[in-house]
């Protein structure tokens, strides 16, 4: 029965710095569709953190309403966990990042969750740069509602209905760059040798991180006729390079011609090295970038990679000037000074 997961391993599992196995960052059996990206991009997520040796516990996966929304019971099951209302996570994290600054934060959405009824909540979080990974699982329909084009869906792409979309797509990584977003790629869900590079990178960077994740519907939105489907996207993929990620307590080893290497070093003293395939996309430059995604819409083909990256930037606890210890962990004194001090707060603004 394919439902079932054997709770057996094997006792010589591989394990990381912390002594996890990859089980550890595990969740509940799939219910979604056989053959989902999504389930590839969950898988990406668990080998991502394994990698990266975090602690489950101090992880918090927040969704909205979807699909995509459904994923984070898949992956890190004992992480904590909110499942939001329809398009309105980047509040409920960016709620739960003030509180508690000391957890990593992914953010799971669809094309719907995010561009149609979350696109408001969508905007801020990138504007205000939450430390926070924000995965859009984008398949260009509503599967959850029987497969309705969604406003990702491009001009002319032909779901299972057989009828073409009429209107312009919107491309989410042209409207982060936009709105000022310090980390912007994109992937496959059938590229996991990509994928999982770009998760670890984006969950190291501090601050806004989004990764739109091109993640074929297999009942709704994968016949021949749609641009979002996984043949068109596996024969229409122009990738920016090769990326690898090398966190800092390993020894850093790469091979490469010069001339063909972006190397970024973040905040941490991770490094990333982007092996480019577009001599004319700077990765510090968002109008670069903007022009390198239009350049390959122009040839009909979709941009992936790492597009845009700024190792320097402030995140919302920095721009605000917070407190280190996280509020959570403040006691009454701090958090309700009384009345005197309130006085003395308003008597500063008159």
């Amino acid at each position: 029965m394919t439902y079932m997961r054997p709770e057996y391993r094997h006792p010589d599992l591989p394990v990381n710095d912390l002594g996890y196995t990859r089980k550890d960052y595990e969740g509940a059996i799939s219910t979604l569709c056989a053959g989902c990206g999504h389930d590839s991009i969950s898988a990406a997520v668990i080998q991502a953190c394994f990698e990266l040796a975090i602690e489950p516990h101090k992880v918090a996966k927040i969704s909205g309403i979807g699909c995509s929304s459904k994923t984070p019971t898949y992956f890190l099951g004992k992480s904590h966990g909110f499942n939001s209302v329809h398009g309105r996570m980047p509040s409920v994290a960016t709620g739960a990042n003030l509180a508690n600054r000391d957890l990593t934060y992914i953010g799971v959405s669809g094309d719907g969750d995010t561009a149609s009824i979350g696109m408001g909540q969508f905007a801020h979080a990138v504007r205000r740069n939450l430390n926070m990974l924000y995965l859009v699982e984008n398949n260009g329909c509503y599967g959850l509602t029987k497969g309705q084009d969604s406003a990702t869906s491009d001009i002319g792409s032909i779901g299972k209905k057989g009828t073409p979309n009429l209107f312009e797509p919107i491309d989410l990584c042209t409207l982060a760059l936009e709105l000022g977003a310090t980390f912007v790629a994109r992937s496959f869900s059938g590229d996991k040798d990509q994928l999982v590079p770009l998760i670890k990178a984006a969950i190291s960077h501090c601050g806004f991180a989004l990764i739109d994740v091109m993640s074929p519907c297999v009942t709704f939105n994968n016949n021949p006729n749609s641009t979002k489907g996984y043949e068109f996207v596996r024969d229409h993929i122009a990738a920016t390079g090769k990326t690898d990620f090398i966190p800092v307590r390993k020894e850093i080893m790469a091979e490469y011609n010069p001339g063909f290497t972006q190397e970024v070093t973040l905040h941490d003293g991770s490094v990333i090295h982007l092996y480019k395939n577009d001599s004319d996309l700077d990765l510090h430059d968002r109008l670069s970038a903007i022009q390198a995604i239009h350049r390959c819409k122009e040839k009909n083909e979709i941009l992936t990679g790492l597009l845009y990256l700024d190792p320097d930037c402030e995140d919302l606890h920095q721009i605000l000037g917070t407190v280190e210890k996280p509020l959570r962990d403040q006691n009454e004194e701090v958090l309700c000074p009384g009345s005197k001090a309130l006085e003395a707060i308003n008597e500063s603004l008159r």
